[in-house]
């Protein structure tokens, strides 16, 4: 996708949806928002015929488990697209599911050109039919759809992070910290630096509990090294600059539609002072609304 300013249709609209339903021309951008539903946590699924969407719905028992949201793309490389579409979205009413339809356009110039970028056939292209040809018709096809959408948003020049920053400030009520997967974890520099880390905190400065005798069998897991490890006072200093660092660096990682980040945080072993402050980390994060996981690379080995 190229050259994707935010153009939206204003209506008001709940980002708290169970159902999310994506249609709009070919080449706007279905795809890039496909994805940025699946990093909220919506079970997405591409090119789904509108007459299976009722069927899903219950498959999944919308109405009875609100923790599973679901995000379909519904286009016109559905065959019967539109004898379908309008009954499908009265019965959705009727069982009174909490759906949005959200709807991407773009220029007809702007849709062109993205088709020569890319040098891929139009879906409706077929029988010598020109791109030109192509989109004019799926515009005919796709006016009585565009009536129905809740959100439109012209896509014609929105690059793929403002496409993104448009969806999430349309559907207002999801945070972007959300579309975050933060991944937190211990371990120990003796068995090695992890690759995958895009932050590595070295915690090794801090006194170490192995050398206490009463500790040294012990890991981070148990109050006695919790409590040895967070009253230190270097510890305290460290705790008050490192969450500050982090307050500083994560709202940027947000904003530029980072979609994953992994903090690792080492001390000698992976035993101790790291397993305690990477769930220190991992809580902390957690406070600010973050998806953060937390695991211990090394904790389970010994000396």
């Amino acid at each position: 996708m190229e050259e994707y300013a935010d153009n939206s249709h204003e209506i008001e609209v709940s980002s708290g949806a169970d159902l999310i339903i994506i249609s709009g021309m070919s080449g706007a951008g279905k795809t890039e928002a496909l994805r940025v539903f699946e990093d909220l946590g919506y079970y997405c699924i591409d090119n789904l015929p509108p007459q299976m969407i009722s069927a899903l719905v219950d498959l999944v028992d919308l109405q009875e488990n609100k923790s599973k949201k679901l995000c379909v793309v519904c286009d016109v490389r559905s065959k019967d697209f539109f004898a379908q579409f309008a009954s499908e979205v009265a019965q959705l009413k009727n069982n009174g599911i909490n759906y949005r339809i959200l709807f991407l356009d773009a220029t007809d110039q702007a849709l062109r050109n993205r088709y020569s970028a890319l040098r891929r056939r139009h879906p409706l292209a077929k029988n010598g039919m020109s791109v030109s040809e192509a989109i004019a018709k799926e515009r005919r096809l796709l006016g009585e759809i565009k009536e129905y959408a809740h959100i439109i948003l012209d896509t014609s020049s929105l690059r793929r992070q403002a496409l993104r920053e448009a969806i999430l400030d349309n559907f207002s009520q999801i945070d972007p910290r959300g579309t975050l997967s933060v991944q937190v974890f211990s371990f120990g520099f003796k068995y090695g630096n992890p690759r995958e880390a895009d932050l590595v905190m070295d915690v090794r400065f801090l006194p170490n509990p192995y050398y206490i005798s009463e500790l040294k069998e012990l890991t981070g897991f148990d109050d006695l090294v919790k409590q040895y490890v967070l009253q230190q006072s270097q510890t305290h200093e460290f705790i008050d600059k490192w969450f500050s660092l982090l307050d500083t660096l994560m709202p940027g990682y947000v904003d530029e539609g980072k979609q994953h980040l992994s903090i690792g945080i080492g001390c000698t072993g992976g035993q101790h002072r790291s397993v305690v402050l990477a769930q220190e980390t991992a809580e902390y994060l957690r406070s600010k609304d973050y998806n953060v996981h937390c695991s211990h690379r090394d904790v389970n080995k010994r000396k």
